[in-house]
């Protein structure tokens, strides 16, 4: 994690990160959202802008001190993130989700599948595979510290791949299934 806003020294920190641990995922922080690009193409998984989360921070705070009930506030945050990191779309059930929403339909989540050796998807691509059947959605793939937002159709999946699928509970268990053993 580069905590500092820094784009050269950032810059720097990735490329060694990249040449002595390619697998090492870092978040980078960055003053503006002009660099983003730039330190993502550098091998950033995520970049957070300060600008942006200094905006949520004043508008959850107004909205709350307008009297904005604290589940709605926590939710339009979620969602904002969502839009903006990529890594937030879906999320993991905490203590202020409990009673967010009228229980009506299970909520998505992320979920890691680690590609280890004799995974039946390897070798194949996302076409093949077809995961949307299963209802899930890939998310990414990190590969050597390289991340590819939204992955086509036609990415090869090789060992060692960290893929991220996005989906209810079951859906997930299911495709880590059909990932891992066909």
């Amino acid at each position: 994690m580069v905590t500092y806003s820094d784009t050269p020294s950032a810059l720097r920190v990735l490329a060694l990160v990249r040449e002595l641990r390619p697998e090492l995922p870092v978040v980078v922080r960055t003053h503006q959202d002009t660099d983003i690009d730039k330190l993502k193409a550098a091998g950033a998984a995520e970049v957070v802008a300060e600008i942006m989360e200094g905006s949520l921070m004043l508008a959850s705070t107004t909205l709350m001190l307008i009297g904005t009930p604290l589940n709605r506030v926590l939710r339009r945050i979620r969602e904002t993130r969502e839009h903006h990191y990529h890594l937030f779309r879906g999320f993991f059930r905490g203590v202020t989700d409990e009673r967010d929403d009228d229980g009506s339909a299970p909520h998505p989540r992320l979920h890691s599948v680690l590609v280890t050796q004799g995974a039946d998807c390897i070798g194949k691509t996302f076409a093949e595979l077809d995961l949307g059947a299963l209802h899930v959605e890939v998310s990414a793939v990190r590969r050597r510290n390289v991340r590819t937002i939204e992955p086509g159709p036609a990415t090869v999946i090789e060992e060692g791949d960290v893929i991220v699928i996005l989906g209810t509970e079951e859906d997930v268990a299911a495709a880590e299934i059909k990932l891992m053993q066909g």
